[in-house]
C-alpha cells in the first residue's frame, strides 16, 4: 500500500534505459506506476510485478489513439497521475545531408510527436486536478548541436521549447515542467536503440564519422549511471520549486555551461549590430 507522500506516475518507453532504471527505482520508493511497453507480454509482465502498484500497457507512442487509451487505462486503474514522463525516444545518427527523409519523420515521430501525443492526453487530467510534473526526457543533444547527431538534436530542440512553452502556460495552474537532459548513459541509446545512416561523404569522414564512431566506442562505457539518473527524478519531482532544465552527468553540465557562455559571449559581440534593426527610437 502506497503512503499518502507517495506519487502516482505514467512513464513512457519502460522496457530499457531510463524507463526501466526510473520504474525501478519508483517501487524501492513505494511509489505507484502505469509504464507503456510496445510488446503485450512486457506489459503483462509489468502488471504483475507489484499487485495493486503496477500497470503496464501496451502503447506505441506514435499511435495517438493506442497513446489515449493508454492515459485512460492509467487514470481508471489509479484514480490520477501526479508524474508524466515522456521518456520515449531513440537516436538517430548521420550526416544531415544522408539521413533519409523518411528516417527524419521517424525521429521526430518518435521523439516530438510521441510526446505531443502524450502531453495532448494527459494535459486535460492535469488541469482538472491542477496539480502535476511533467518531465520531458531531452538531452544536452537539446541544448547544443553536435556532428553527426544533428537529426536528433532537431528533434531534442523541439522538445525542449515544448518544454519551455508549457512551463509559461502550466505554472498559473500549479503544472510543474522539467526537461531532463543526460549527456553519456549507460543505456542502449548509443548501441541497439541507434538508427546509423552510413556516411558516405568523405568531406565529412573528419566530423560527422569521428563523433560517430566515438559515440560507438563508449557504448557500454559511458559514465553515466541510469539508476543516479532516477534518483535524481525523484528528487525533482519532491521539490516545490523544481528546475525548468536539469543536465545530468558531469559532460551534461560542462556541455551546457559551454554553450551558455558561448553564446553569451556571441550575443555581446553582435548586440550593436542586432540593436541597430529596429526603427530609430520614435518612429
Amino acid at each position: 500500500m502506497a503512503d499518502s507522500t507517495s506519487k502516482t506516475w505514467f512513464i513512457t518507453g519502460a522496457s530499457s534505459g531510463f524507463g526501466e532504471a526510473l520504474a525501478t527505482y519508483l517501487l524501492e520508493k513505494g511509489d505507484r506506476m502505469a509504464a507503456t511497453f510496445r510488446k503485450p507480454e512486457q506489459a503483462t509482465e509489468f502488471t504483475a510485478k507489484e499487485a495493486g502498484r503496477t500497470l503496464g500497457v501496451v502503447c506505441d507512442v506514435t499511435n495517438e489513439p493506442q497513446v489515449k487509451t493508454a492515459v485512460a487505462e492509467a487514470i481508471a486503474h489509479f484514480g490520477h497521475l501526479d508524474v508524466v514522463v515522456n521518456n520515449a525516444g531513440y537516436g538517430s545518427m548521420g550526416s544531415i545531408e544522408e539521413v533519409p527523409a523518411e528516417e527524419v519523420q521517424r525521429q521526430f515521430d518518435v521523439n516530438v510527436f510521441g510526446a505531443l501525443h502524450v502531453l495532448r492526453a494527459v494535459l486535460p487530467h492535469l488541469r482538472e486536478r491542477r496539480s502535476g510534473h511533467i518531465l520531458n526526457i531531452s538531452s544536452i543533444g537539446g541544448l547544443r548541436a553536435f556532428p553527426g547527431v544533428g537529426i536528433y538534436n532537431a528533434s531534442k530542440f523541439a522538445l525542449e521549447a515544448i518544454g519551455e512553452s508549457l512551463s509559461l502556460q502550466l505554472a498559473p495552474l500549479g503544472i510543474r515542467v522539467t526537461n531532463i537532459e543526460p549527456s553519456g548513459f549507460r543505456t542502449k541509446w548509443a548501441g541497439e536503440s541507434a538508427t546509423i545512416a552510413n556516411t558516405q561523404i568523405e568531406d565529412y569522414q573528419a566530423t560527422v564519422g569521428e563523433n560517430i564512431r566515438a559515440i560507438q566506442g563508449y557504448s557500454g562505457r559511458q559514465p553515466g549511471d541510469p539508476v543516479r539518473a532516477a534518483h535524481a527524478m525523484y528528487e525533482v519531482v519532491q521539490m516545490e520549486q523544481p528546475p525548468l532544465h536539469l543536465p545530468l552527468g558531469k559532460a551534461a553540465v560542462k556541455g551546457a555551461r559551454e554553450k551558455f557562455a558561448a553564446l553569451s559571449k556571441e550575443l555581446e559581440q553582435y548586440a550593436e549590430m542586432g540593436d541597430a534593426a529596429d526603427f530609430p527610437a520614435g518612429e
